[in-house]
């Protein structure tokens, strides 16, 4: 039997023997895929927060604000579920009333974008002027939209928040995380896209809740200005 040693250049260099061939195909630096295998791992907008917070639109509405369409997977704890329990557990303790409901990072090799939905409870209904940069639209509370953030509040009676007389007030934001900067695109689509991912979330919290009739979300975002 005869052993036929392949001579020409591999991408590990020259290699005398086929052990060490085999060894430099198995590490991720030789092989150089490291990329395509994490975007391998990646998800798509509809699989963040735990499945079931990111609808087909909002995944869109993802795509418009940050370029991508896949994404790094959520951490196990960023679920529609674990938010609604942290805020049942936080309603009527005035040390807690706020919290991180999920975050949506781009893939490894794309350009870094950070964005955070978070949570938190009012004492109220809304009151006030809202910033210049804000659109309001006509969802829940209150909704407000900026080309790089967008909160949504509505009021949530639900068996859940036992032993309350009065509605808890959620709001629920979107923000691009990081070193502030004048957002880059089509402003009023970018405006749309964030009030679009922050209806998305705010509803699927509404039926976690059971808040009676889905704290006055409608089923579908509203974008025209209030």
């Amino acid at each position: 039997m005869r052993i036929v040693i392949n001579r020409r250049p591999v991408r590990c260099g020259l290699l005398a023997v086929a052990v060490a061939g085999l060894l430099c195909l198995g590490a991720t630096g030789c092989g150089g895929n490291g990329d395509e295998e994490a975007a391998d791992k990646s998800l798509a907008g509809t699989q963040l927060c735990g499945g079931d917070a990111v609808s087909a639109q909002a995944s869109r509405a993802l795509k418009v604000i940050t370029g991508q369409s896949r994404f790094e997977a959520s951490g196990e704890e960023y679920t529609v579920a674990q938010t609604a329990a942290d805020l049942v557990a936080a309603f009527g303790d005035p040390r807690v009333y706020r919290g991180d409901a999920c975050r949506v990072y781009t893939p490894t090799g794309t350009p870094d974008f950070d964005l955070r939905i978070t949570w938190r409870l009012d004492d109220g209904p809304p009151t006030g002027t809202p910033a210049p940069d804000f659109t309001v639209l006509d969802m829940g509370e209150r909704t407000l939209a900026a080309a790089n953030r967008a909160y949504v509040q509505f009021a949530c009676r639900s068996d859940k928040l036992a032993g309350s007389s009065t509605a808890a007030h959620v709001a629920i934001g979107v923000e691009h995380w990081g070193v502030p900067k004048e957002p880059e695109g089509d402003v009023e689509a970018l405006k749309d896209a964030y009030a679009t991912v922050a209806h998305s979330f705010s509803l699927a919290m509404a039926e976690e809740l059971r808040c009676e009739k889905n704290g006055g979300l409608p089923a579908r975002p509203v974008l025209d200005p209030a």
